[in-house]
């Protein structure tokens, strides 16, 4: 009973956290496409707060359920589908931490445009770029993250 409610909860993190940054990456990519500066600024302040709220939580919550249940079934670490894994979401993860902190600069580079009514400037756009791209291997790492959820063999455990 305990494996399957934590493996309940790890699975809606995942869906959260999986949710949260898709919907995050499109209505900022949305946002961007404007070129409407005070949309973009409050675009990424949402996104920004979004990332607290939801993703944050849900980065720390994965890993430690998940450790949980391997515990719990007494599998090897070694096991290859969990090495796979915590790998995908490692390197998701170092695609993540820098996006945060692009997501806080460009927050603040839009509040500015608006505040002095000017254009992004181009540093804005350059940002926005790094944020697209490390966003690629972020989305991709999780997907794969997910399959392997889904598709993981244990042996006498119901998937």
């Amino acid at each position: 009973m305990a494996y399957t409610a934590l493996k309940t909860l790890h699975i809606l993190s995942m869906v959260l956290l999986f949710g949260t940054g898709l919907g995050s990456a499109f209505y900022k990519w949305m946002a961007d496409r404007s070129g409407n500066v005070a949309h973009i600024a409050a675009t990424n302040r949402q996104v920004v707060l979004a990332d607290w709220i939801f993703t944050t939580p849900t980065v720390i919550f994965q890993p430690l359920s998940g450790l949980w249940m391997v515990y719990l079934l007494d599998l090897p670490l070694s096991t290859p589908w969990i090495v796979a894994s915590f790998s995908l979401f490692v390197l998701a993860g170092a695609c993540w931490i820098p996006v945060v902190w692009l997501q806080i600069r460009m927050q603040s580079l839009a509040a500015d445009a608006v505040a002095h009514e000017s254009s992004l400037p181009e540093i804005y756009w350059r940002m926005a770029r790094w944020w697209f791209w490390l966003g690629v291997p972020a989305f991709t790492s999780m997907v794969l993250v997910v399959a392997l959820m889904v598709s993981k063999d244990i042996p006498g455990v119901g998937s």
